[in-house]
Formats: structure tokens, C-alpha cells, sequence
């Protein structure tokens, strides 16, 4: 997670344009959790907008996050007089020396379990949870232009051609592959954990809900907000990085990659910059109880 956590990240950004989850996601982590709602853990939080979304279902939610620039935004956003219940700590999501034997009722995380390190995160997690309790993660893919394929065609070739101006090289892995595998590669260790449940949509082409299996993350923005948004992306991060001399438009550069991308987005679709996109992402859920 080393990209988030440089000081260079634009951390405020990725709090705003990230997506939110929507309740239905919840209630399947809710229905298959059994037992007490005292303590959750988030990991990986981020800024926080898990840790937030599940703080009106448990008494006690802390979020964790190995990135310093991260817990400020989390905290900034997460005022004790509106989420008197959500606290935060900086650290890793395989060492949670803070949290006691059999004290955690459930361990959530939201676009971050493809950096864990299992080895070392089945048995802390085994350590924590009470006995029944739940892990339930999810993360999304790359976001699909439902209605309008090229635009779709176009982002993915740019997003993985391991050309040096395009993205490809750029995405760290093994990550980035379990995310676009829908974390079918994160197996709960069966020496700690039973019951284990996946959830899965992969977007199509042919309009809204067009896909396979159950829609879970969908948004409407404008071309110009889903530039902001992909500019959140580590990848792209990377790419700043790798080109400094190639400054984006919008801050007086003569464009990113970004920039590059939606130049023949924008051609392609015949777009204007303020015209309303529908985007929906691959997701995969998996949830486990512990033994």
C-alpha cells in the first residue's frame, strides 16, 4: 500500500471521488453475520468511509490504516460529535496488538484486502474475532461506460498496455490482478475459517444492470468527475511520478495521461465535459466465520 501512503498522494482527493457503497451491499454482510454487534473492525479504512457506513450498525468501529496521510483525512471527516462510536489507528491490518483475544465481533474492508498479507493476516484475524464472528471483504474492478462501449474499449487499453506512457506498467501486482479477479484469489485459511460465501457482478455494455450476476456498485458523474477519479488511481499516481514533465491541463500542464485518455474518450463517444456518464464496476464479495 506503499503509493497511498506517500506523502505526494493527494489524500483529500481519494476521500472525495472515491465511491460510497450502497445499503444492499450492507445488509448482505449484516444477514450473514451472526451474534452480537459490539466491535468491528475496518481495515485498511482509508478515509474512513467504511469505518462511517458501518458505525450505525455495531456500538464500536475503529479503522485502521497504515497510512498516516490517510487516518487525518478519516478523522477530519469522522467528527466525534457526529460518529461518537468511530475512533482510528494508524497500523497494519496484520498486526492488531490493540484488539484482545476473542473481542471482535466483525472485520470489514472496502477496496484495500488485495494488499494484505495473508500468511500473517488468517491467523491475527483467527486471533481477534470471537468465535462465529465475521470477515467480510469486498473490492471493485475497473468501472465499465455501460452505455457507451468504445469509451470502455478505450480506458482498458490505455489502463493496461504496458506501453511506458500508458498505465500497464504501473499498477503494482500482485494487487491489481486480485482485484480484477474479483478476489476469487483471497481463500479464507480453512484451518480458521468456515462458511465461506461469494458475490460477484461483472458489468456489460448494453445498458445499465446489462451484466452478470448482482449489481453492487454503480454512480453517475460527469466526464470531467470521472477524470478526477481515475486520477486517484495508484497507477496513475505512479505514472505522475514516472513523467514530472507532463503536468495535467487542468493545473496549466500540457496534459497527463488522464488528460490523454479522455481526449479520445471524449472523440470517440462524441462527449461534452459536462455530460453525465453511467458507470458500474466489477465487484466481488467474500465473506467467512471464523471457526
Amino acid at each position: 500500500m506503499a503509493t497511498f501512503s506517500k506523502d505526494s498522494y493527494a489524500h483529500s482527493t481519494y476521500a472525495a471521488l472515491r465511491p460510497t457503497y450502497p445499503k444492499h451491499l450492507y445488509d448482505k454482510i449484516l444477514s450473514y453475520h451472526q451474534g452480537p454487534r459490539t466491535t468491528a473492525l475496518d481495515l485498511g479504512c482509508g478515509p474512513g468511509i467504511v469505518t462511517r457506513d458501518v458505525a450505525s450498525s455495531f456500538l464500536n468501529v475503529t479503522g485502521v490504516d497504515p497510512s498516516p496521510g490517510m487516518i487525518s483525512q478519516a478523522e477530519q471527516l469522522s467528527p466525534p460529535d457526529k460518529f461518537p462510536n468511530v475512533h482510528y489507528r494508524h497500523g497494519a491490518a496484520e498486526t492488531l496488538d490493540f484488539a484482545a483475544d476473542g473481542s471482535i465481533d466483525a472485520v470489514v474492508s472496502g477496496e484495500a484486502a488485495h494488499w494484505f498479507d495473508y500468511e500473517r493476516l488468517w491467523p491475527e484475524l483467527h486471533r481477534v474475532l470471537r468465535r462465529d464472528g465475521t470477515v467480510a471483504f469486498w473490492g471493485y474492478a475497473d468501472p465499465q461506460f455501460v452505455d457507451y462501449p468504445r469509451a470502455t474499449s478505450i480506458l482498458k487499453r490505455w489502463a493496461y498496455s504496458g506501453d511506458k506512457d500508458a498505465l500497464g506498467p504501473y499498477w503494482t501486482l500482485p494487487g491489481r490482478d486480485i482485484v480484477q479477479n474479483l478476489y476469487r484469489d483471497i481463500v479464507p485459511d480453512e484451518r480458521y475459517f468456515a462458511d465461506v460465501q461469494r458475490k460477484e457482478y461483472r458489468p456489460g455494455t448494453s445498458g445499465p444492470r446489462s451484466g452478470k450476476g448482482e449489481l453492487m456498485l454503480s454512480q453517475r458523474a460527469t466526464v470531467e468527475e470521472w477524470k478526477e477519479y481515475m486520477r486517484t488511481w495508484s497507477a496513475c499516481h505512479a505514472w505522475d511520478e514516472a513523467h514530472p514533465e507532463q503536468k495535467k491541463r487542468c493545473a496549466g500542464g500540457t496534459g497527463d495521461v488522464m488528460d490523454l485518455i479522455y481526449d479520445e474518450i471524449v472523440e470517440a463517444e462524441d462527449l461534452k465535459a459536462d455530460e453525465q456518464l453511467e458507470l458500474e464496476w466489477g465487484t466481488g464479495l467474500v465473506m467467512a466465520r471464523r471457526k
